[in-house]
């Protein structure tokens, strides 16, 4: 049972699922710009724009990764603290005078 604040890893069938889907997106957009009757520079210029897009998506995903990751370990160093306080608190014992 995982604790709290740790999350379960991408199953394989969720990262075939977005691969394909990525792929699929992919080549129906490149395929439109393709066909598009217009002049090659509009389609170069719609492709490069796609490109964009692209690479912008996956700078942002790795940034949205890094804040999860970076909050998931001050949580995990938050917990152990804490852990340890409970571990070495003794309710039985009498308060210092």
């Amino acid at each position: 049972m995982p604790k709290s604040g740790t999350t379960s890893p991408t199953t394989t069938a969720f990262y075939i699922q977005a691969v394909l889907s990525f792929g699929l997106a992919l080549a129906a957009v490149t395929g439109g710009i393709a066909y598009l009757p217009v002049d090659g520079w509009i389609r170069g210029f719609l492709a490069l724009g796609m490109l964009y897009l692209i690479t912008s998506t996956f700078t942002l995903a790795k940034c949205v990764r890094d804040r999860q990751d970076e909050t998931s370990v001050l949580s995990r160093v938050d917990q152990a603290r804490l852990d340890k306080l409970l571990a070495e608190h003794d309710p039985f014992k009498s308060p210092a005078a």
